[in-house]
């Protein structure tokens, strides 16, 4: 079996090149694993890690409280998920590229600084250190996930390959939490510590593993003016702007349905079977992206995406019933699923390469963002305020629109026209609000609120 189906190739634009190949192996030698499977063993280990990370903690936030009182903390955890990105993104993606070697520093430094705090968790699940260690753990993994989708291009054999890399690397994470979630489940049984012990020892493990990934060029200076303009192009704009949709509804659906099964007194296996939905309808989308990708190009994958999420939004709506929402859960998870690996294609094809560490940490920030303002609103709506049925119709009509300005955007691009989403953003988002708000705002909060000065290039 071949171990590295996607061989890299050496590019002389500072991407993250591996070293030149050595002779082909006689058979009484042992046999490398290229640069790419060692990748995704890296991948595999992370996932399993962070499916154990999660299991530990789950159960203090949510299913030992009732609704009424797992609100506010569900919000605290909410605000405290966008915190990380405060300073992956203006801090940490730079360094990622600017050191020599930084994406493998940071897989090797995340994987270390992982193991250490989960470690001290152990001691401190009932305390408020907690909190802090969790925080650090946070940026910790999101930091990975930056360098990660940083390092991929340099080890695939061209654009139209990226897709297929990135579904690779999604399975493989379905495939590691899975493999862990069952092990956990069984620890968590007899104390959160043991889950948190066997995180320690698989943290641990992506050091070595991380090691062997090859280095990486640098960006030297920081981003110039031009490849500024090239993350602010028309494609990439649009493509962010789908995605943060998509990321809205993820969060929205996850504790729209989290809290509404709690208040119907569901069973537990409902949730668990709400949580697989979603799995696996990410896991299809993973398996779908390279077929589908042979047919259509990466941005019309995620515009149908969101296509279908309304539809099947719609068609849930009218039974509302649990199988209805458990096959729309399914269908947001396949959206937001290869929704991803199409915008990371995007990326990763038409930004500037060795500054896609802080392309990354940039979009993320946004994505998160979104993810927690479309969580938080279930989660503060007191009880019957937002029943199920209007959630479905919230969802379906979001993904709706987002489907064709989306779409309606690429035409106008190809016709030289501005977007359906430009006309508007013109009319509404005008300097001088972005001015007013940005005044009251934190710093880092305003970096990734779009500035409506700052114009999309049309690409030609």
């Amino acid at each position: 079996m071949d171990q590295n189906p996607l061989p890299p190739t050496n590019e002389a634009n500072g991407s993250d090149a591996p070293e030149p190949a050595t002779p082909t192996a006689t058979p009484t030698q042992r046999v490398s694993l290229g640069p790419f499977a060692r990748l995704a063993r890296v991948q595999l280990v992370s996932a399993a890690g962070d499916a154990l990370f999660t299991i530990a903690l789950a159960g203090s936030l949510f299913f030992n409280l009732d609704p009424a009182a797992a609100r506010p903390k569900v919000a605290l955890y909410l605000m405290l998920t966008i915190a990380p990105f405060a300073l992956v993104g203006p801090l940490i993606g730079p360094l990622i590229d600017r050191l020599r070697g930084g994406r493998r520093a940071m897989v090797i430094v995340s994987g270390m600084g992982r193991a250490i705090l989960a470690l001290l968790m152990i001691r401190h699940l009932d305390s408020l250190l907690l909190f802090p260690e969790a925080f650090g753990a946070l940026v910790l993994g999101k930091t990975y996930h930056v360098a990660k989708s940083a390092i991929v291009p340099g080890l695939v054999r061209g654009d139209n390959d990226l897709v297929e890399a990135n579904s690779k690397l999604v399975l493989l994470s379905g495939l590691g939490g899975a493999m862990a979630a069952g092990p956990g489940l069984l620890l968590s049984l007899i104390g959160s510590q043991w889950v948190l012990g066997a995180a320690v020892m698989l943290f641990a493990l992506m050091v070595p593993l991380g090691a062997r990934l090859p280095r990486t060029s640098i960006a030297r200076e920081p981003t110039p003016k031009d490849e500024r303009d090239d993350l602010r192009s028309a494609g990439i704009v649009l493509a962010a702007s789908a995605m943060a949709i998509l990321r809205g509804m993820t969060g929205f659906t996850l504790f729209l349905v989290a809290f509404w099964l709690r208040r119907e007194d569901a069973a537990t296996i409902w949730f668990g079977l709400m949580v697989a939905a979603s799995a696996i309808g990410a896991l299809i989308g993973a398996v779908a992206a390279p077929l589908l990708r042979r047919l259509v190009r990466e941005e019309y994958l995620l515009g149908g995406v969101l296509t279908v999420a309304s539809a099947v939004g719609f068609f849930a709506t009218f039974p509302g019933d649990r199988t209805a929402v458990l096959a729309f859960v399914m269908s947001v998870g396949f959206a937001a699923g290869l929704g991803k690996l199409s915008f990371d294609a995007i990326v990763q094809r038409d930004a500037p390469t060795v500054n896609q560490g802080r392309s990354f940490a940039r979009f993320e920030t946004r994505f998160q963002l979104f993810w927690v303002l479309g969580a938080l609103i279930p989660v503060i709506a007191p009880n019957g305020v937002l029943p199920l049925r209007a959630g479905l119709i919230i969802l379906a009509l979001s993904s709706g629109s987002a489907a064709f300005l989306y779409l309606g955007g690429l035409i106008a691009l190809a016709r030289g026209k501005r977007t359906p989403s430009r006309v508007i953003a013109d009319q509404v988002w005008t300097e001088k609000r972005y001015q007013r708000l940005s005044n009251r705002l934190p710093q880092w909060m305003t970096r990734i609120i779009p500035d409506p000065s700052r114009r999309e290039k049309p690409q030609p």
